[in-house]
């Protein structure tokens, strides 16, 4: 940790890891953090279950979300797209489009600046690089009159050869014929792995594969943008507004002080709305023009081909382990069809950190294909390297005749290989004994794998690891009104988990408040300090402590003028249910008389995030079992239950966190059993772009859901004692299942998602065992 000393305030360099990498951080010093609350502390507000505050505004339609912004005179914008993989535009002429009555605007890339985008491609360019590229946008009226004035831009289009998915992988990695950029490569390695399998009397290699799958979030992606003189305002479904800022001031050339950015509602968002969209940018160049707010919300095809998915990925492990059961090598190597461009991240992590195992080596091929490019997606590559080490985990306890459970615990990590040094806490074992008692895992594995004749059932384990300890830089204010409400400030944003809620439980501990009497403000650039983007876990780990900062902050000063009114000493008074008290004893005073005695004097408590320990890794685990049957006639897979437990430091409210672990489980449903995105490998379309055709897990495929947060706080987190949830629930749902499915039949699956077709394939193979 590196210390800068400036004016007399202290900053140091943190590390940070956001959606599983590691970034640094500069963060300032806190002059001073409440005392950390204990593990087990009993809280008025904190661990209760309360009702999300913003529930009745949004049940009722009274929520605004972006495309219910109406602004005076507003415009509608449409984007005309390319419909090949690759090539170019040879001809492109909107004449016919800026002739239908409504049009206000047509751009193309020559009446814009030039804009590095994709690949350093500029913004509405005529290299195209992936289906759905943007070549041109139009504003009208109304969204009908756009529409029509993108199908009548007279476009040429000039095809070349693409790239679409991962090959089988044949020595070195090489570029792929039409690919967007060349491949790279990341080594990691500890130990001599190479030693440890030619030793080692047990090894199994294996091959996996998991389809690209798309976010699919409620509300689509889009902006509202009025630019305005010098000022622009933008509406926008994202999880991050101050990134949003920052990138779009970068993009047209502006101050961040004349940016204000607003998220009040947002539908979801899995990774996909972390960053500042094309739409935003485009959305604001017509602003611009035309002098008129712009509205740009882009459709469910628009979403599927333009805003990311979760990448195809192959992956070979190699396992070694001795006799009794102790993992003696992992060996990786992976290939990551990114798309047309990404970030790097990839599954070797997972297979560094999850088992205790003194030899490792991960490589990790990133392949650009002629695909939309990806983008994070709730536990980024974690997902894919689970199903992977998972699986093959299942097939070495199978081959050593040992239970797959206990084969887990025999290789538990206790501490960050990585790093050496301890995780903080580590719940899975606990995690692991819990979960079979509630699915019955002993006895049920010994019962009869057959129900009827032509179905079979099966139970399948998985478990997690992901670091989840959020940081800095976070920023909150606390302001107390003079009838004794408190608002809550921040720069973060509510992507629908809940934040309101479980920050307000935060104040309202601390203030000794009602609930009812805490306001929290939030997704505005405009009206509460700095806080990062809501991704990897990271919220209420990062912005809780900074609010309790604050809470704690403007308690203080209200003490001190209690302790004039009561005649006691500041450090005597405690605060609870609206009242000030001095110890134990009965002489008290309404909190509403101090502020009241304070007039129109305002008392702000500010609050920021201190820097992550040093001495110890922060992280999340989690396991979950899983019930299958398998239809042998149909190769129909029916989750019949998934009953999971997860350490995740304290629960503000176990209500909001029940429902994370219900909607990460319900995604990994979704990516275990239907979800994919198809691309014809001749002509680089996308076959199924839209919920009709993308198929993702209805209330028809619900199983019976029984999860849980085992843990208690932990204090070395942070002093509110959370870690993230969000990402966690979703990366051993997939692998559980297919070694549920594994269990049942007796032939493991190897590929993702296990369609009916796939699973027929498995049932052909077993029944060809037998005979």
């Amino acid at each position: 940790m590196t210390t800068v000393d400036r004016d007399r305030t202290l900053f140091v360099v943190t590390t940070v890891e956001i959606e599983g990498r590691e970034e640094e951080s500069v963060v300032q010093v806190p002059a001073f953090e409440p005392t950390p609350w204990s593990p087990r502390a009993r809280l008025d507000h904190v661990g209760a279950g309360v009702v999300r505050v913003d529930g009745h505004a949004k049940v009722t339609g009274a929520a605004r979300y972006t495309v219910d912004i109406q602004l005076p005179g507003m415009l509608f914008a449409r984007v005309l797209r390319a419909p090949i993989a690759r090539g170019g535009v040879s001809r492109l002429d909107a004449s016919a489009a800026r002739a239908i009555p409504g049009v206000h605007a047509v751009l193309m890339g020559r009446d814009i600046p030039s804009i590095p985008w994709t690949q350093g491609a500029p913004l509405l360019g005529t290299r195209i690089l992936y289906p759905g590229q943007p070549v041109a946008v139009v504003a009208a009226d109304s969204w009908a009159a756009a529409d029509a004035a993108t199908h009548a831009i007279l476009a040429r289009w000039s095809a070349r050869e693409h790239a679409v998915g991962i090959p089988d992988p044949s020595g070195r990695p090489r570029r792929l014929r039409g690919a967007p950029a060349p491949p790279t490569s990341r080594r990691e390695r500890r130990g001599n792995v190479a030693r440890a399998i030619r030793t080692a009397p047990v090894v199994l290699t294996k091959t996996y594969r998991v389809s690209p799958v798309v976010h699919q979030a409620l509300e689509p992606h889009g902006s509202v943008v009025w630019w305005q003189g010098d000022r622009v305002t933008v509406y926008d479904s994202t999880q991050g507004i101050f990134r949003v800022r920052r990138q779009l001031a970068e993009h047209l050339g502006l101050r961040s002080s004349q940016i204000r950015v607003v998220s009040e509602f947002m539908g979801g968002g899995f990774g996909a709305k972390n960053d500042c969209g094309s739409y935003t940018v485009l959305a604001a160049l017509l602003s611009k023009k035309t002098r008129r707010p712009v509205q740009l919300v882009l459709d469910r095809k628009e979403v599927v081909l333009d805003t990311g998915h979760r990448p195809e990925t192959l992956m070979r492990l190699t396992l070694a382990t001795g006799r009794e059961g102790a993992l003696a090598a992992i060996d990786f190597e992976g290939w990551v069809a990114l798309g047309a461009d990404g970030w790097v991240g990839g599954p070797g992590q997972l297979m560094r950190r999850m088992y205790r195992c003194p030899n490792v080596r991960t490589v990790e091929h990133f392949l650009y294909t002629n695909t939309g490019p990806m983008s994070a997606f709730r536990a980024p590559f974690y997902v894919e390297g689970a199903f992977a080490l998972e699986s093959a985990m299942d097939l070495v306890a199978r081959r050593l005749g040992i239970d797959p459970i206990d084969f887990r615990q025999r290789n538990l990590a206790s501490a960050d290989q990585e790093r050496s040094r301890p995780y903080s806490t580590n719940g899975l074992s606990a995690c692991y004994t819990d979960v079979a008692r509630r699915i019955g895992w002993s006895k049920a594995r010994k019962t009869s794998k057959a129900p009827t004749r032509r179905v079979v059932r099966g139970l399948g384990i998985a478990a997690q690891v992901w670091g989840a300890g959020g940081g800095p830089p976070a920023y909150a204010e606390v302001r107390i009104n003079r009838d004794a409400t408190a608002l809550v400030a921040t720069g973060t944003q509510d992507l629908g988990t809940g934040s309101r809620t479980i920050l307000g439980q935060i104040a309202a501990e601390v203030l000794g408040l009602d609930l009812e009497d805490v306001r929290v403000v939030l997704g505005d650039t405009d009206a509460g300090p700095y806080a990062a983007n809501s991704w990897g876990s990271m919220t209420t780990a990062s912005v809780g402590p900074a609010v309790r900062t604050a809470a704690a902050d403007a308690r203080r000063q209200l003490c001190e003028v209690a302790a004039t009114l009561l005649g006691a000493s500041a450090d005597r008074l405690t605060l609870r249910r609206g009242r000030v008290r001095v110890g134990g004893g009965r002489k008290s005073i309404a909190l509403r008389r101090v502020t009241e005695h304070l007039g129109n004097v305002m008392i702000v408590g500010r609050g920021h995030r201190g820097p992550n320990p040093e001495s110890v890794t922060v992280a999340s685990f989690g396991a979950q079992a899983v019930e299958v049957e398998v239809d042998l006639d149909t190769g129909v897979v029916h989750v019949l239950r998934i009953v999971a437990a997860h350490d995740c430091g304290r629960t503000v409210n176990p209500a909001l966190a029940e429902s994370q672990l219900h909607g990460g489980i319900i995604q990994g449903l979704g990516y275990a059993l239907c979800e994919r995105l198809v691309q014809d490998p001749r002509t680089g379309a996308v076959l199924n772009a839209g919920l009709h055709d993308y198929k993702i897990p209805t209330m028809a495929d619900m199983p019976t859901i029984d999860a849980r947060v085992i843990s208690s706080g932990d204090p070395m987190a942070n002093h509110i004692g959370v870690k993230g949830l969000a990402e966690p629930p979703i990366i051993p749902t997939a692998p559980a299942i297919a070694n549920a499915v594994y269990d049942a039949l007796g032939v493991q699956p190897t590929a993702l998602p296990l369609t009916p077709a796939r699973v027929l394939q498995l049932i052909k193979k077993r029944r060809t065992r037998r005979r």
